[in-house]
């Protein structure tokens, strides 16, 4: 068997640097890390981080990036495994809770002090919104959710993963952001669910035709 050529052996070290770099972000913030900090708890040279990123701003952001990336990755993976709808909202939020678990508090305000971080981290909130829309969308109309206008619960989940993003929870309530996703989760869901024995607004079946006598 062919040994790795030593482009794929860069490549491979490169991912396995960023993940160790976004693993000591998430866990440490980065506002007061310096590049020769970064580079001993890496344990690598400053040169080769420099292979990452220009600087430490783009470096910070190239692991933000990635961080969201990897994240989706594994929300959408968590969503392709349910069927019913109700399923794939929980899944979709309780996955997201679960992959911003591992950010520290310290995290989560160096990246909302941090412009460039900032926009990544709303950028990624707004799409993720506009997703837990669409399935919320679906729910609806297939049933399985009540019949409330999908416009008006698509904006009420944007505004609060917007105001989740923005620190406005945790400042308000003391939550730290996954544990305002797994809040989200519980009370769209609630909200969504049919009571016992209500029925979908589905139009009446005709009756049957009258045989002539």
């Amino acid at each position: 068997m062919a040994a790795p050529s030593p482009t794929r052996r860069g490549a491979a070290r490169h991912s396995e640097l960023f993940d160790a770099l976004i693993d000591l972000l998430l866990a440490e913030g980065f506002a007061h890390l310096t590049l020769d900090d970064v580079a001993a708890r890496l344990r690598c040279s400053k040169r080769t981080l420099y292979t990452l990123a220009g600087s430490k701003e783009q470096l910070v952001r190239a692991a933000v990036v990635r961080f969201f990336e990897r994240a989706t990755e594994r929300v959408e993976a968590a969503v392709a495994a349910c069927a019913a709808p109700a399923d794939r909202v929980a899944a979709y939020l309780r996955a997201v809770a679960d992959e911003l678990a591992p950010a520290s508090a310290r995290f989560v305000d160096d990246m909302a002090a941090f412009p460039p971080a900032a926009e990544v981290y709303a950028r990624n909130t707004e799409a993720a919104a506009r997703r837990v829309g669409e399935l919320v969308g679906e729910g609806v109309a297939a049933g399985d959710f009540r019949d409330v206008p999908v416009s008006f619960a698509a904006e009420m989940v944007t505004a609060t993963m917007v105001a989740i993003q923005q620190r406005r929870i945790a400042d308000a309530t003391g939550l730290a952001d996954a544990e305002a996703y797994e809040a989200l989760a519980t009370l769209l869901l609630h909200g969504l669910a049919r009571g016992t024995g209500e029925a979908a607004d589905r139009p009446a079946p005709s009756p049957p035709a009258r045989a002539d006598s």
